[in-house]
């Protein structure tokens, strides 16, 4: 168990180290302390590499309220695990280190194992100059339960995985150099009721790695005895002004709050009032943030005293946007910002990094991130059943993405459970709030915890009127909320609009699921909704969904979410590998398939996806070299005995996403059709296909696709052949042999030509 290898004693770097006391009797919780067996431990990222760490996520880590004066705990703490009863341990150094702030599970705290009571302790030092103000910590996240002592002395019981919290430990504080800060952390994992997202203890297909104790960045700062420690913006597009609202405890009457609306260093307007009061500030020229152009307004508040002198200042930021429905020229309901109607092309985003987990291993990892999902052609991310640190946020705001934000998953099976997921939803609205990136929210995924939609739905939209509320995106839909949002995978489909009423934006919340496994960047097994085998084949299928998404959004669609951004560890349906090393199509391509920029196609034989097709079958082999055309007829090798005429597709009733009508379980099936061509199309001959098995196919005579394994959704595959090679003006022959060995058999085949550049 890694924890035991260095017993350090573990304090601000300025602070001298002591031996550490180990007291042979400490227990630890029997029910942990397995390594976690996860493909997460695959890799790590070019920026995990580089993490220093004694000073990691070094970034001030609160971009919407910003003072001058603080200091990062982030570092080696030391750490343990503990058990449900044992008193603090205040009277001995713990056992072990850990790197905060990453998760004990993750590989950058040098831990790597889970358990589910834990201990964490560090000293620190007050900074010259801090002592006559209020000394206040800062917890970005710490999942789940989290208790806390400075010097002792018991401050806080705070209960969240994902939202911060912040302790004044200034009575708390000792006459010496040196402060003793202690955390207990109880985190039951997917054994508890409270949020926890994707987080199992045996991760595995959509299950991801546990992430207890710390992640996010531990930091203080000190404040005046009575100052300011929130700040109330509300940015209004409409009106072209900003309303700010300075709030602190013991504010006095007589203060007066000075608000600054600045471009860069450029001070463009502002309001002077008393503190307390709600200052609405004009915006000469308001100019609207969007993806486009996503600008944001530096905001100053200085408060100053009765006698004019300066008490405090803190800075901030905002932008202008408005978010709702509309209705456009044919009357659909649309999503709409800044008053103009958009459709939305998105990626699912889970959040998770093979060497940090929740904590991105960098700030620049983050911003990489985000641009590279830009660079894609998207201008949406769902931040899938995952709250991330605020520099996250305030990164999709400065380089301008839409994000949908989905609360995170809770078991929610008890009253007691219920009571707490809405504690943890309500603290998670409130700490998002500043950000105009974020446009929207979901509240239930796929029905998990799912209780009392409509009820809740409404409270979200009371808890954060200026965005739109997904009630639960796929499975339980309800009429409840803004969006009416279904789940199709891998190719792309049109919520059912009846589900939810006219007025509601129509969202596919996700589809996609394309798996390519990269060698050297995949951990052992592989798993997604449909398999190709190499990158063309996926651009393929990308390309292929996006021509199918522009003709759902002429019937009604809003949004669509492709399903993933990156890799977690077995799933290997990302656009990234999970080491963020291999972009598996180029970004180029993706966004002009996002933009709708497609090579032209030229449809030679559909499929029956549709509407059936007939073809000539048998189940046993043909006589003869059946493959070959024959005669200025293509007649078949003994005429028509022992074929007969049916419509595709062809498998068993039970088949998923495949229009079976015509039966066949296997194991063979061979397939015959002719087809006229007045001239032959330019282009590079593709195949549209699906099938349960092994797949072979000829064209006149030569064959030009041999497939192994099946292929679970229709799927374009390249050829290598231009299509003048194979085809002829007049009559064609396209002959197919499909096998399949076990499970719901399925095959149908359409043949194109694609002109590529």
């Amino acid at each position: 168990m890694k924890y035991w290898i260095s017993h350090l004693l573990l304090v601000a770097p300025f602070v001298a180290c002591q031996a550490p006391r180990v007291d042979d009797s400490t227990e630890v919780d029997p029910k942990a302390g397995q390594p976690i067996e996860d493909p997460a431990r695959a890799a790590w990222t070019r920026w995990g590499r580089t993490v220093d760490p004694e000073r990691p996520r070094a970034d001030y880590p609160r971009p919407s309220l910003v003072r001058e004066r603080w200091v990062n705990l982030n570092g080696r703490w030391q750490f343990e695990p503990g058990r449900p009863t044992q008193p603090p341990p205040f009277d001995r150094e713990l056992l072990g280190s850990i790197v905060v702030p990453f998760a004990p599970e993750a590989p950058l705290s040098g831990v790597e194992e889970h358990h589910e009571h834990l201990w964490y302790k560090r000293r620190f030092q007050v900074p010259t100059g801090w002592h006559r103000d209020r000394l206040l910590i800062h917890f970005g996240a710490v999942d789940w339960q989290a208790e806390v002592w400075v010097n002792g002395r018991r401050l806080a019981l705070h209960e969240g995985g994902f939202d911060p919290f912040t302790i004044d430990v200034t009575e708390a504080l000792l006459p010496t150099p040196e402060q003793e800060l202690l955390v207990r952390v109880f985190d039951p994992t997917d054994g508890g009721q409270q949020m926890r997202g994707n987080q199992a203890l045996a991760p595995g297909g959509t299950a991801c790695s546990p992430v207890s104790g710390i992640w996010r960045t531990v930091w203080m700062e000190p404040l005046p005895r009575r100052g300011v420690d929130r700040l109330v913006i509300s940015p209004s597009l409409e009106t072209g002004a900003v309303s700010v609202t300075a709030r602190g405890e013991d504010l006095l009457g007589e203060d007066l709050v000075e608000v600054e609306v600045l471009d860069g260093n450029s001070l463009l307007a502002a309001r002077r009032g008393r503190v307390g009061e709600e200052l609405v500030v004009p915006i000469p020229a308001a100019r609207a943030w969007s993806p486009e152009d996503p600008f944001l307004y530096d905001l100053r508040v200085t408060r100053t005293g009765p006698k004019g002198q300066v008490l405090e200042r803190v800075r901030s930021y905002f932008g202008l946007r408005t978010v709702g429905r509309m209705q456009d020229a044919s009357g659909a309901t649309r999503f709409a910002l800044n008053g103009e109607p958009r459709f939305l092309t998105g990626v699912l985003d889970p959040g998770l990094w093979p060497d940090g987990l929740y904590t991105p291993p960098s700030d620049e990892a983050i911003r990489e991130e985000l641009l590279l999902a830009k660079t894609m052609g998207f201008d949406l991310v769902r931040k899938h059943l995952k709250v991330e640190p605020e520099r996250w946020y305030f990164w999709a705001d400065r380089l301008g993405l839409l994000v949908w934000q989905d609360i995170p998953s809770a078991a929610n099976e008890t009253p007691e459970g219920r009571e707490q997921f809405e504690r943890e939803l309500a603290a998670i609205v409130s700490d998002l709030e500043h950000h105009p990136s974020l446009v929207g929210w979901v509240l239930f995924h796929e029905g998990r915890g799912q209780y009392d939609t409509p009820r809740l739905a409404t409270t979200l939209a009371q808890l954060d009127s200026q965005r739109l509320v997904t009630a639960t995106s796929g499975w339980v839909n309800t009429d409840a909320g803004d969006v009416v949002a279904a789940h199709h995978r891998p190719g792309p489909a049109l919520p059912n609009a009846l589900a939810g009423g006219s007025d509601r934006l129509l969202v596919l919340g996700e589809y996609g699921g394309v798996s390519l496994p990269v060698d050297g960047h995949t951990s052992g097994s592989a798993w997604g909704y449909q398999t190709v085998r190499d990158a063309e084949e996926l651009a393929f299928a990308f390309e292929g969904y996006a021509r199918e998404l522009r003709d759902l959004q002429a019937r009604g669609l809003d949004a669509a979410i492709y399903t993933q951004l990156t890799d977690v560890g077995s799933q290997t349906h990302g656009l990234v590998t999970f080491d963020r090393e291999v972009v598996k199509v180029p970004s180029e391509r993706l966004a002009r398939a996002n933009r709708g920029e497609f090579s032209p196609l030229h449809t030679l034989l559909p499929t029956s996806q549709q509407a059936p097709r007939l073809w000539r079958m048998r189940t046993d082999a043909p006589p003869g070299d059946w493959t070959s055309p024959y005669g200025s007829q293509l007649d078949l090798p003994g005429g028509d005995e022992g074929w007969t005429d049916a419509p595709g597709g062809f498998g068993s009733p039970t088949a998923a996403n495949a229009p079976v009508r015509t039966a066949w379980e296997g194991p063979d099936l061979f397939l015959s059709s002719d087809f006229q061509l007045g001239a032959v199309p330019a282009g590079e001959l593709c195949l549209f296909v699906q099938h349960s098995g092994d797949l072979e196919v000829w064209i006149n005579g030569e064959r030009v696709l041999e497939r192994t394994g099946p292929c679970s959704s229709y799927v374009r595959v390249r050829t290598g052949s231009e299509a003048a090679e194979v085809l002829r003006p007049g009559a064609n022959r396209i002959v197919v042999h499909a096998r399949h060995a076990s499970g719901p058999a399925y095959v149908d085949v359409g043949l194109e030509a694609i002109e590529l550049p």
